[in-house]
């Protein structure tokens, strides 16, 4: 045990340490004195201690049972996913969360990313070191995506629907796709991804009734102030300009902790969940703001060393489906406040306040942990035998 305890990376603890500092103490700046908020610095504390024991116990779990079961993970996700479409509470547009006792509710979207990867991992570390093929390998594992990612759509949770899509992508690059299949793939993604932006720009008043007819009119508030700002209402684009005028005012150093003036008089909605990179940036400026992204830089960096030193395959295929997640919540939650991509409520990993998304995300720091003491040992170290990988051979 102590071995195992010495192998743990350090680093990683260290960053993770210091942007809890950062959420408890943005949270803090946002929400004291304040009806309703007041105290949520104290329950993310609570989240935070919650998530550090579920890392730890993670840890020291063998990725690989995991990995070995799951396809039955993977079923009771879907599972859970329906469960939402039936009996979710609604926040904010989206039907995701389920109530738990004491008060406390589980947004399962957020959870099957992890799900997710797992699964992925499962099918993919199976091929061994074989290309994947286009229609036994490629297109199955895209439908059974598409199965969770068309139904966190239909309840309108748009953000975690497309991280879904992301994981694969970046899974199936690692895990051997052929180069002609991986071009023709981002040839389709990025025409389709053109055609759709265009067509939203030409056709806009016909796409917005036709949105408005099915109910999903809440969408035209994302995207019109991303893609058309100047048809965008003044509802639409206030969450999104107001967030802008307050990152250009914090400047080189911002204007100081707790001053910050758009964040402390509520111009800017939910800058203690998803807008919380807005309250940096504004009391800490460039400087506040460059210093956040340099911890998520050391955290995937150290992430990746991890993976390349693991002998078992499943390890590099968990860490790789654990990063594209990251990198695209990091990318979409800060790019959506700059004007880079669309406004779809994704929290800022490890800060952005709330329970759920901050122990996936603890969850899956633990998953890395135990590949990292896991990930050299030889498939008949693992406790259950009925493995069907193999890790492969050391090198000379």
């Amino acid at each position: 045990m102590l071995q195992k305890i010495k192998k743990i990376d350090g680093v990683i603890i260290v960053v993770l340490l210091i942007l809890m500092c950062v959420s408890i103490s943005a949270i803090y700046s946002v929400t004291h004195g304040r009806e309703k908020l007041d105290g949520h610095h104290i329950q993310m504390l609570k989240y935070y201690v919650i998530g550090f024991i579920a890392l730890a116990g993670i840890t020291f779990l063998d990725y690989r049972i995991l990995v070995k079961y799951a396809l039955y993970v993977y079923l009771g996700g879907i599972g859970l996913l329906v469960l939402v479409s039936f009996m979710g509470e609604t926040k904010n547009n989206a039907q995701g969360w389920l109530s738990l006792p004491g008060g406390m509710s589980l947004q399962p979207a957020e959870l099957f990313k992890l799900v997710l990867i797992l699964f992925l991992a499962a099918v993919l570390v199976r091929k061994k070191k074989n290309k994947l093929l286009f229609w036994r390998d490629v297109v199955p594992l895209t439908l059974l995506t598409l199965v969770p990612f068309l139904i966190v759509m239909t309840q309108n949770d748009l953000g975690n629907a497309l991280a879904y899509l992301v994981i694969l992508l970046g899974m199936l690059w690692i895990g051997n796709i052929k180069f002609t299949h991986a071009l023709i793939g981002l040839i389709v993604i990025a025409s389709s991804a053109i055609a759709g932006i265009m067509s939203y720009i030409h056709y806009h008043d016909d796409i917005k009734v036709f949105l408005t007819d099915i109910g999903r009119s809440h969408w035209i508030e994302r995207f019109d102030p991303w893609l058309v700002p100047d048809k965008a209402t003044p509802k639409a684009s206030y969450h999104t300009k107001n967030a802008k005028l307050a990152i250009a005012s914090g400047g080189m150093s911002g204007e100081g902790y707790m001053k910050g003036s758009s964040v402390q008089t509520d111009r800017v909605p939910y800058t203690y969940s998803d807008s919380i990179f807005v309250q940096i940036a504004e009391e800490f400026g460039f400087v506040g703001s460059a210093l956040v992204l340099l911890l998520y830089f050391i955290l995937i960096h150290r992430m990746i060393l991890i993976a390349l030193e693991s002998r078992d395959r499943g390890g590099p295929f968990l860490i790789v489906g654990i990063v594209a997640m990251m990198l695209y919540q990091i990318f979409e939650n800060i790019g959506a406040f700059i004007g880079l991509m669309p406004l779809t409520g994704i929290t800022l990993p490890f800060i952005s306040f709330g329970g759920t998304s901050l122990l996936i995300n603890m969850a899956s720091i633990g998953l890395v942990m135990s590949v990292r003491l896991h990930g050299q040992e030889l498939e008949e170290d693992l406790p259950n035998p009925g493995n069907s990988y193999q890790a492969p051979a050391k090198q000379a």
